[in-house]
Formats: C-alpha cells, sequence, structure tokens
C-alpha cells in the first residue's frame, strides 16, 4: 500500500522504500539505487543512524555515522534535515543527535544555534548547558527560547485564561443571581423537593448562581517546580503556565524553583525567558526544604493552590515531606502533585512516594500541557481533579 493514501505501491516504489529504511550496503538485498533528493535524504540519515555503538564493527547493509565533531559540518546537517524532512521529525532527530552522538557541547557555538530547529526539548539542553554557556552564545540561546516561549504562550495562553476565568467566576456562588449567572445543575438539585409530578417540573424556590470574578485577588496559587534534569520539559512548560496565571488579576501566582537549593523567581514571571534563564538543571532533589518555603508563604490556606511538580525521587527527608503535604491539607491548602508536566509520555517517578501522598488525598499523575488548564480550574473549584 501507498502510505497515507491506501493505494497499492509499485514494485520500484516497495523497493525504494525498502532501501531508505535498510540503508543500503551489501546485505540490503533490494538492488535499488538512489539518487537525486532520495540520495541526500539518506545521507542525512546514515550520518545519524549509521552509527552501531563506540568500538563495534560495521555489519554489511549497515549504514555509519558521519556527523563527526565538527560545528561547521553539524550546522550543515541540521540546515539538510529541515529541508527534507517535517518540523516534527527533525525535532526528533535532532534530540536524537544531540543523544546518541554527544552534540551538547556543540550547541554553545552561535552558529549551531542558529541552525536547529527550536522545541522544548532543545530548550532544555541549552537551560542544562547554561552555566557553562560563553557570553557569545548566550544572546543565540536566548533567542532559541524566546521563540519556544512564544509559541508555547501561543498554543496554551488564551485556552488557559477561559478555563480559569470560568473557574473563578463559579467559584463566587450567590443566592440571588441574575437569570444569566443562574447554575442550572445546583439549582435543580437544591429543589429536587420541590418536584410537581403532575406537571414534570421542579419549583425553583432558591436559586444558586455564579457569582462573577472580581478584579481583586481571589485564589493564590503556588507552582513548586523539581529542576533536577528528569524535569527538563516540564520546566519549561511549567514557566510559560506561571507566567500565564501571573498575568490574571484574580490570582496571585508564586514560582519557586528547587533541586537542594530553593529559589523563589516569582518577580520574574512577567518574562518567562528569565524565568527559564534563572534554573538550574541537573541538581539533587529536596522535595521537603521546597515545600517548608512554600508553606511559610501561605497566608490564606481555604484560597491557595500548591502544585508540586516533580517525579518524587526525593533527597531529603521523606517523612518530612508528607507531614508538611498532610499539614497544608488539614489547613484547608489544595495540594495537587504532578509527576511530569509535559507530552512525553509516562515519566520513571517514585512509586512508593506517589501511594504515600495518594493514601492522604493528594493523588500524584503526569499531566500533559493541553489538560492543565482543566487540572487548575478543578483545583481551584475544589471539585476532583479529572486524573487521566
Amino acid at each position: 500500500m501507498e502510505i497515507g493514501t491506501g493505494r497499492p505501491a509499485d514494485a520500484g516504489e516497495r523497493l525504494r522504500r525498502w532501501r531508505m529504511v535498510l540503508g543500503g550496503g551489501e546485505g540490503e538485498g533490494t538492488g535499488c539505487s538512489l539518487s537525486g533528493r532520495d540520495a541526500q535524504m539518506d545521507a542525512a540519515l546514515t550520518a545519524l543512524y549509521g552509527q552501531s555503538g563506540a568500538g563495534s564493527r560495521k555489519r554489511p547493509g549497515e549504514r555509519s555515522a558521519g556527523l563527526g565533531g565538527s560545528a561547521p559540518q553539524v550546522a550543515r546537517w541540521l540546515g539538510d534535515i529541515r529541508t527534507y524532512f517535517p518540523s516534527s521529525v527533525v525535532q526528533v532527530m535532532q534530540r536524537d543527535a544531540i543523544e546518541r552522538l554527544g552534540l551538547s557541547s556543540l550547541l554553545l557555538e552561535p552558529e549551531m544555534l542558529e541552525a536547529v530547529e527550536p522545541d522544548v526539548h532543545l530548550v532544555g539542553t541549552l537551560l542544562s548547558l547554561n552555566k557553562a554557556m560563553p557570553e557569545t552564545t548566550r544572546e543565540s540561546a536566548r533567542a532559541v527560547v524566546a521563540k519556544v516561549v512564544q509559541q508555547l504562550e501561543k498554543r496554551l495562553a488564551t485556552r488557559t485564561r477561559a478555563t480559569l476565568t470560568g473557574a473563578l467566576d463559579r467559584s463566587a456562588r450567590i443566592s440571588r443571581p441574575r437569570h444569566r449567572d443562574i447554575d442550572w445543575d445546583r439549582t435543580i438539585r437544591a429543589n429536587l423537593k420541590n418536584y410537581l409530578p403532575e406537571y414534570r417540573t421542579v419549583v425553583p424556590e432558591r436559586l444558586v448562581g455564579y457569582g462573577r470574578a472580581a478584579q481583586s485577588v481571589k485564589k493564590e496559587v503556588i507552582l513548586c517546580i523539581d529542576q533536577s534534569g528528569s524535569m527538563a520539559a516540564s520546566v519549561v512548560y511549567a514557566s510559560v503556565f506561571g507566567a500565564v496565571l501571573a498575568s490574571m488579576r484574580a490570582i496571585a501566582t508564586r514560582l519557586v524553583v528547587f533541586d537542594t537549593a530553593v529559589v523563589d523567581l516569582t518577580d520574574q514571571l512577567d518574562d518567562p525567558v528569565d524565568v527559564l534563564f534563572g534554573t538550574q538543571l541537573g541538581g539533587g532533589t529536596d522535595i521537603n526544604r521546597a515545600l517548608a518555603y512554600c508553606e511559610s508563604k501561605i497566608t490564606r490556606p481555604a484560597d491557595t493552590v500548591v502544585v508540586l511538580i516533580s517525579d518524587l525521587y526525593e533527597g531529603g527527608i521523606r517523612d518530612g515531606m508528607l507531614k508538611r503535604v498532610a499539614a497544608m491539607k488539614a489547613a484547608g491548602v489544595e495540594f495537587v502533585t504532578l509527576l511530569a508536566l509535559s507530552d512525553e509520555g509516562a515519566p520513571a517517578y517514585d512509586r512508593e512516594h506517589a501511594a504515600a501522598l495518594a493514601a492522604l488525598g493528594a493523588p500524584a499523575f503526569a499531566c500533559t500541557p493541553d489538560l492543565f488548564p482543566d487540572v487548575m480550574a478543578a483545583a481551584l473549584e475544589r471539585r476532583p481533579l479529572p486524573v487521566p
């Protein structure tokens, strides 16, 4: 079948595709040669996926890698793959090149940064290299990070604001609402005793309505983000969401990042790029210390949501961490634990700690960026979280 059309492919087309997959060589067996654009695409794939590992011998039909360690050569390769493949594939190939061929250090060179396709994972890599980054590279790196942040804000900000504004409105219930503000679901449930069978209707003696969110602060949100190396994508997304929340007058937002130390980046929330460059990926983890700091900043427990974003591999005091969560919940804080905030699928996490938090009524789960607004809306309204 021809890919994407449902039509049968001819024998020559099938051989061409098998040749692209197998990479040529004596053992490949198709007898098909490539030319033109196909040959150039094959060369780009061979440069990345042909290496069978350090010290291993090349077998017949096996590609051999050819990127080398030269920044200009890698930059040319990055330009080639952007010519031959769609953006989503380019991003995957870039990640594979960084992981398989150890190209992280080359990202410190401006010409490399000008050639790459910006994405969340590249931003995470750049942030992990932040302290080693020379001044000649820093502006190029900021431009890459700023482009990704702008893309994420465009994708996520409007829906987040709309969803949370609705949640804030609904969190203020009133007993004498205007017609357009009546919460019909709650009104009907409150008046079921007044059901008239002969008319098959409910007489609404008591109306329950939505209040309208005032311009003053109604809720406080604390984002507590683990900045260990495994949480890179989560740090990027959380920083963008933090900036979006901070732009809403009815929500007082605090953003705290931690490894074995705790850093409060709240005063930088007007610029998520500054927030990201204020992080330092790759340290240890002391969740207990971070939660102690967050707890000290809570002034209105019943109106506060604490969001811990961590894989829960605690390097601090485990019992202390759990006691702090229990204390915050007992005081009325809504506590949310996200094992990851990314599109990367099921994360690795400490299952024992996740089970302990669930026993405290704070279930831990991974969350995609698209689901995050709904999770926050549920937390603000104090209704069950939409756990995937």
